[in-house]
């Protein structure tokens, strides 16, 4: 008798239904963004165009819609055309390219600076090569790291050894028990983007210098919105030669597209040389890259972005805490608004959008542990007082409906 052939289609099918019954299943508005008009953009999701608030953008300062950064990009447009016209080892190595990475390497107050298509594949090909590459290597990984962190080292297939998030102490554990001998790279964050929770940089830094490990830090939801000149929050701190390697990218605060890295120059290189993920990947635009560097130059020298949002993000907590919505305390700019459930937290923020014309994602399992479902919410500087009222208050009539316990007061 002839056995059926497996039901691709029938297997996805009902592995879709599941994330669905779970509220896991993820729906994307279709939203058309309008120059000089970000937060508000079009929804377009239900046919009809309804303009709607955006609450959840990494574009953190607007850097996206900034003239400056605009005008760059059309300049380079009509200067070189579309794309790069290849990979960056045959033909797509542009002046646009070269620019952009010496001012990132400025950036940082690094050697070298290498440009990515993206923050996950800076991070995927970089601990990737590295950990493959550096012998009999460990890779020390903070449990909190991001997907992109987690598949490259696990590409590389070096050991790792996962240590519980931001605990210097497990972190000591793993070290003290691994041969001094052995090439070790410590990687981690340093604003973490779900819980907006940060690294204790310093102190990793001192087990990192008492037990001969390399640093790997992932600063892109800290790079231009923290430190005098955008750096991260290892700028604002005065770490950055402190640490060996610094990721970070240019599709969040500087509002384009990219990822890069930087360090010392012959590290730098080595990636360059040796990441399948750098050598065979199509170089981003030139006009991309010069909109980048704009916003790179630009953030360098503007602080006002800076401090409109930080404004901007204790204003909407302080509203928060006046209506006893949960939220969980940090000191960054991200606002996770805890629901708690996945399908309350996917019954607001489809409410919120159709009442009342907020757009924020819900994010649920397994981008959060399950019983941490949450709002993501990023205040920028051009949301408005009138936008925050709206805001605080559609979320407070939500709660109501959905039957979430609030925060006291005298609590919070």
């Amino acid at each position: 008798m002839t056995r059926a052939a497996f039901d691709y289609t029938a297997f996805a099918s009902a592995a879709l239904d599941q994330l669905r019954a779970d509220g896991n299943y993820r729906y994307f508005a279709e939203l058309k963004r309008e120059r000089g008009s970000f937060p508000v953009a079009i929804d377009r999701s239900s046919g009809a165009q309804r303009p709607v608030t955006v609450w959840c953008s990494n574009d953190y300062l607007g850097m996206g819609q900034h003239p400056v950064v605009l005008e760059a990009m059309h300049r380079a447009l009509d200067e070189t055309g579309a794309g790069a016209g290849g990979t960056r080892n045959i033909s797509g190595t542009t002046h646009a390219h070269a620019d952009l990475e010496a001012e990132l390497a400025d950036l940082h107050g690094k050697e070298a600076a290498l440009l990515f298509t993206s923050g996950y594949v800076s991070n995927w090909a970089s601990l990737g090569t590295l950990a493959e590459r550096l012998p009999d290597c460990v890779v020390l990984s903070d449990a909190g790291n991001h997907a992109s962190m987690i598949e490259g080292i696990r590409h590389s297939r070096a050991e790792k050894r996962i240590w519980n998030h931001n605990d210097l102490a497990d972190l000591e554990r793993h070290l003290a028990g691994i041969d001094p001998c052995r090439p070790k790279i410590i990687a981690f964050e340093s604003v973490y983007s779900m819980d907006g929770d940060v690294a204790p940089i310093a102190e990793i830094c001192d087990l990192a210098d008492r037990y001969g490990a390399l640093t790997y830090l992932d600063e892109v939801h800290a790079v231009g919105l923290y430190g005098p000149r955008g750096g991260g929050i290892a700028e604002r701190d005065g770490l950055m030669d402190r640490i060996t390697i610094i990721e970070g990218t240019l599709g969040k605060a500087f509002g384009v597209m990219g990822g890069y890295i930087t360090g010392p120059a012959s590290i730098v290189d080595f990636v360059r040389s040796f990441a399948s993920g750098f050598i065979f990947t199509t170089a981003l635009p030139p006009a991309v890259a010069a909109g980048a560097c704009a916003a790179v130059r630009y953030l360098k020298t503007s602080q006002a972005e800076r401090a409109a949002q930080k404004a901007k993000v204790a204003q909407v907590r302080a509203r928060l805490d006046e209506m006893g919505l949960p939220h969980l305390e940090n000191e960054s700019h991200i606002i996770p608004v805890m629901v708690g459930d996945p399908v309350k937290c996917k019954f607001i923020s489809d409410e919120l959008i159709r009442r009342y014309g907020i757009y924020i994602q819900p994010i649920n399992y397994p981008t959060v542990p399950k019983g941490t479902e949450r709002l993501r919410i990023t205040p920028s500087p051009v949301h408005s007082d009138a936008d925050i009222d709206h805001l605080v208050a559609a979320l407070s009539e939500l709660w109501a409906q959905c039957c979430i316990a609030r925060q006291p007061l005298a609590a919070q």
